[in-house]
């Protein structure tokens, strides 16, 4: 069974003709979801190289162990099977097509900076910026207008339900956050990208540091009754006063990182700080520390 969004990739590979370099197709996928999609298949972020996305990377391996795609790290190819699967509705199979014929003389390094040109913000963090436009004033000065402010040391919260990884990391970037504070008990998600491994990874793909502090977590087994916001206030208030103040390590952990000048992101499930623990956390380094350790939530 795949997503919509899987289908979406096989057939862009198609329009393709079927094979394409990893860096192109990479590329290629971005600016079809920016430019084409009006709700786009993947989100993206700032990488070593311009706009990446990390989920359709993980769609590759699943499509490559169900043989529609050829294992081959640096090509996207077709097989038999994975055609016979690309099957999208025919106005979008032609809007793929006419994506591939208008790009067709973009290749390689004259891609990267066309795609640079057109989302100067996903070029932020590139190695070869300065490189591919060094001709470009102009598209180089908007890279740099493009650029978030400098990360000023402080205290947020942000959840990730609701959200797709690249998303999240965005605005985390955007605000500037550079350590990222896993506060759950247990750092597994069965959503993309969320388990501890996949996070601190991607994390540290745009220079954000992550740190678990699973000690500041509540066991999953409290939160399984939650129903009513009445329900989360009781659990909050016996954790407030049963947990938090065994915690004072943990706690001056944080501050310390954040006294040292990091920006720090408190993060767990939640969208909704009052449905999540990460709040009473932030409010006790609050209480202890000083009002200059109020959190806004992402």
């Amino acid at each position: 069974m795949l997503f919509a969004r899987q289908r979406r990739l096989l057939a862009l590979v198609d329009a393709l003709g079927g094979e394409v370099c990893g860096l192109d197709f990479q590329k290629l996928l971005f600016l079809y979801c920016q430019d084409v999609e009006e709700s786009p298949s993947y989100e993206f972020v700032p990488y070593r190289f311009g706009g990446f996305s990390f989920t359709s990377y993980a769609d590759k391996r699943r499509l490559i162990e169900q043989g529609m795609l050829a294992d081959e790290e640096r090509l996207w190819k077709l097989t038999p099977t994975g055609r016979a699967a690309a099957m999208v509705d025919r106005p979008e199979r032609l809007r793929m097509h006419q994506f591939a014929k208008t790009h067709s003389q973009w290749r390689g390094e004259a891609l990267v900076a066309e795609a640079y040109r057109r989302h100067p913000y996903f070029a932020t963090r590139s190695e070869m910026a300065t490189r591919v436009l060094a001709e470009d004033g102009p598209a180089l000065t908007a890279v740099e207008a493009a650029r978030p402010d400098p990360p000023r040391p402080g205290l947020v919260t942000i959840g990730y339900e609701g959200r797709a990884l690249e998303g999240y990391l965005n605005r985390l970037l955007q605000d500037g956050v550079t350590l990222l504070c896993d506060v759950r008990r247990n750092a597994f998600s069965h959503k993309y990208g969320f388990s501890k491994n996949t996070l601190a990874e991607s994390c540290g793909g745009v220079g954000i540091r992550y740190e678990h502090v699973p000690e500041l977590g509540i066991p999953s087994g409290q939160r399984r009754e939650l129903k009513t916001q009445s329900d989360y206030d009781a659990l909050f208030a016996r954790y407030e006063r049963e947990s938090l103040p065994k915690q004072t390590a943990a706690l001056a952990r944080i501050y310390a990182w954040i006294a040292t000048g990091e920006r720090v992101a408190l993060t767990c499930f939640e969208k909704l700080p009052s449905q999540c623990h990460r709040h009473c956390v932030a409010e006790a380094l609050e209480r202890q520390y000083g009002k200059e350790f109020m959190a806004v939530n992402l």
